[in-house]
């Protein structure tokens, strides 16, 4: 079993199985895609730094975000576009498994930290006399660092325990980067425990942060009901709505990606499904938060006549 292990030394990632021509149209697009990505996410993380307006909680677990889904896409979509002009390209075996770790890190963290956005909305209206006491400095540093490290620590038993399986062959990855439930397929050994530990962690990471979120947000929506106010009240559902659709966006395509029925097509299925999730929510988010949001686009009008008077 040893020496089997040893003579795979690589993998390689089948992508998209389509034609050449359409090779091309799918790089053009995905390059454009990411790089929309990097300019949206890189221009919500600017503003938040220049701008003092926007140095609030809300805004912190934003740029947190923005990270993420920055990183998020780098992980991916360099590998994609690579495949995409070589198909026939290994990926090596410490490459894969990094990848795999990274992707897994990336994803548990947003799943933390879109909890983490609705604790924040959640203390800033049903209790706004305490919010500054509750929401401090020294408290969102420390959400935020629970997050990366709870998201890093599972990521990091998952790969622990990648790494001890056997790889016989065959070296092809029915998938457009190494993703976790793809390279396992690919083992020649029993895979009980992966299985037990991934069914664990989708309810940890997946299951118990929407629950959390959905009962933050069942509270949320009481308390909005009972304001007066038509203007608070329509800020406040303005806040509120920005990081409900990226929570609908991001938990719908990966309870769809796990929880979807088996079928002939499912491989093709599930890319496609992970391309949502991985690739297009990352793109998205900076266009939700920016056009649902007074306060980032009052941010970016403000630094534009800044820049033009300048």
């Amino acid at each position: 079993m040893e020496t089997n292990q040893t003579t795979v030394t690589d993998f390689i990632l089948l992508g998209f199985l389509v034609s050449p021509k359409m090779h091309l149209i799918l790089f053009g697009l995905f390059f454009l895609l990411y790089t929309f990505t990097l300019l949206g996410n890189g221009v919500i993380l600017g503003l938040i730094c220049l701008n003092s307006q926007l140095h609030t909680p809300m805004y912190f677990f934003l740029s947190q975000l923005a990270i993420v889904d920055i990183s998020y896409a780098s992980t991916t979509v360099p590998q994609i576009l690579t495949n995409l002009l070589d198909p026939a390209k290994p990926i090596s075996f410490a490459g894969c498994i990094i990848q795999t770790c990274f992707f897994l890190i990336f994803a548990h963290t947003e799943c933390l930290l879109l909890v983490m956005m609705s604790y924040d909305r959640y203390v800033a209206i049903c209790h706004p006399l305490r919010y500054t006491t509750i929401m401090s400095r020294r408290m969102c540093t420390a959400l935020a660092i629970t997050s990366w490290a709870i998201g890093s620590l599972l990521a990091l038993v998952h790969v622990l325990l990648l790494l001890r399986l056997p790889f016989c062959g065959p070296r092809e990855i029915n998938h457009f980067f190494c993703e976790l439930l793809a390279v396992l397929k690919l083992s020649c050994a029993d895979l009980w425990l992966n299985k037990i530990v991934i069914f664990v962690a989708c309810v940890l990471i997946v299951v118990g942060p929407l629950c959390l979120i959905l009962i933050s947000y069942t509270h949320i929506l009481s308390a909005i009901l009972r304001i007066q106010s038509g203007e608070g009240r329509k800020k406040a559902f303005s806040t509120c709505s920005s990081h409900l659709c990226v929570v609908g966006l991001f938990f719908g395509s990966a309870i769809i990606t796990y929880m979807a029925p088996n079928s002939r097509n499912s491989g093709e299925q599930q890319k496609i499904l992970f391309l949502f999730y991985s690739f297009f929510n990352p793109t998205l988010n900076p266009l939700i938060y920016s056009l649902r949001n007074a306060e980032v686009k009052g941010a970016l009008r403000s630094l534009l006549r800044k820049e033009i008077l300048s």
